[in-house]
């Protein structure tokens, strides 16, 4: 690129009349490419954030890994050896049992529903905390210390305990169907268990407030009529990304029966949701740029239909086909590098403003978030912006073929 070549593309960008401002074709084609980067940038971070957010209410009451056994049953009986190999093994920072079933509630007043019924062992000091659900207790705590003396309390979730009316000291009933027996009618007769409320928590996470209650671990063994035997065991990692390679390592150690869940298979479905909905938001944004980019063509081409004497001239003085195709090659170029400086600017600037000043406000009783956060990662960015400066440098090839290929003589007799 020579400085003439640089020279004669400035000049054709600028507006007539002498003066050094961009035409006003070319501020059109620079404003469609900053609104499409600048919505690509904003709109991404948006669902990079509400999946951050989620992510983080999921692994309040998810562990990062879990280690189960084959069978229907989903009984580990001999999980007293396989905690302690566990808890021996690399990249293991705490390890407990665990205890999940369903079953029913009833707070005494005409009212039941299904529940998720989690056994886990009482909070204490030296108990290891493999899940942060004991964080977020609002009222009471995980010790389950009932006022009779017993470890028969259970903590609800915020959304059941208010359904149910149910505070610290009522009574409730937990309804269990692992030992019904048959009635003389032929009708199976549930085992009624009563706790007493000793906390409620609140992650933020509708189906954990919604629906889960949590008990001491011998309780919930004889809730779900496990005698000694347990679900299986939580896991925690120094690092969440780490859990599948530690559940590979677990699974290859611990040997048959056991396996290995980590917490994105466990939530496969719904993560798998979030990346196509971002996909798919991407796909749909980044129809912007491309429309811009038509803006680009079509700017350039208007400008070779405005110069083709002056591209005439130009080629008949002795200037090569490959500096014409250079120099519209710049114009296009520039548009599309100013277009994606400037939306990149606004993009990270309204990004930025949106989640440290929580400009967008949510009600938090309907989305259990109080305000739309955002969350903008570097690769994303570098992808826009490569993908925009791509697509305004593509936008120049057809302009800049046809300007090539004017021969002078009827370049220069043009009108």
């Amino acid at each position: 690129m020579t400085r003439l070549e640089f020279d004669i593309a400035w000049r054709y960008l600028r507006s007539r009349r002498g003066s050094r401002l961009l035409s006003f074709i070319s501020v059109i084609a620079i404003v469609g490419v900053t609104v499409g980067v600048s919505a690509l940038i904003v709109i991404i971070g948006v669902m990079n954030g509400l999946q951050t957010d989620l992510r983080e209410k999921i692994l309040v009451g998810s562990p990062h890994l879990r280690v189960l056994t084959y069978g229907d049953d989903l009984r580990m009986s001999t999980w007293r050896d396989a905690l302690d190999k566990i808890r021996a093994s690399p990249g293991v920072e705490a390890a407990a049992p665990f205890v999940q079933t369903q079953g029913g509630i009833n707070a005494g007043r005409g009212y039941a529903e299904g529940v998720q019924l989690v056994g886990v062992i009482p909070q204490a000091r030296g108990v290891p905390d493999v899940t942060g659900i004991r964080k977020h207790a609002t009222e009471g705590d995980f010790r389950f210390a009932s006022s009779d003396g017993q470890t028969r309390g259970v903590v609800l979730g915020r959304l059941l305990a208010l359904r149910l009316n149910a505070h610290p000291g009522d009574r409730i009933s937990l309804i269990s169907f692992a030992d019904a027996k048959m009635s003389a009618i032929g009708g199976l007769v549930p085992s009624i268990y009563p706790f007493e409320v000793t906390g409620w928590f609140e992650t933020g996470m509708f189906e954990y407030d919604n629906s889960y209650v949590y008990v001491a671990l011998p309780a919930a063994q004889q809730f779900a009529g496990l005698g000694d035997a347990v679900t299986g065991i939580e896991v925690r990692t120094p690092d969440r990304w780490q859990a599948p390679d530690v559940g590979q390592h677990l699974t290859e150690s611990l040997g048959f029966p056991y396996r290995t869940v980590d917490w994105q298979e466990q939530n496969r479905s719904l993560f798998q949701a979030l990346k196509l909905e971002k996909l798919a938001m991407g796909v749909i944004l980044g129809l912007i740029v491309i429309v811009a980019s038509f803006n680009i063509v079509s700017t350039l081409t208007m400008v070779v239909t405005d110069k083709t004497r002056e591209i005439g001239i130009l080629k008949a003085m002795g200037l090569p086909s490959d500096s014409v195709r250079r120099i519209f090659f710049v114009q296009g170029l520039v548009i599309g590098l100013v277009g994606t400086g400037m939306g990149l600017l606004i993009g990270l600037a309204t990004a930025i403003a949106l989640d440290k000043y929580k400009l967008i406000t949510l009600d938090p009783h309907v989305y259990f978030i109080d305000h739309l956060p955002v969350a903008t990662e570097p690769l994303d960015v570098v992808l826009i912006v490569a993908a925009s400066i791509a697509i305004a440098a593509l936008a120049t090839v057809y302009p800049s073929v046809q300007a090539a290929r004017l021969y002078p003589l009827e370049a220069i007799r043009h009108e």
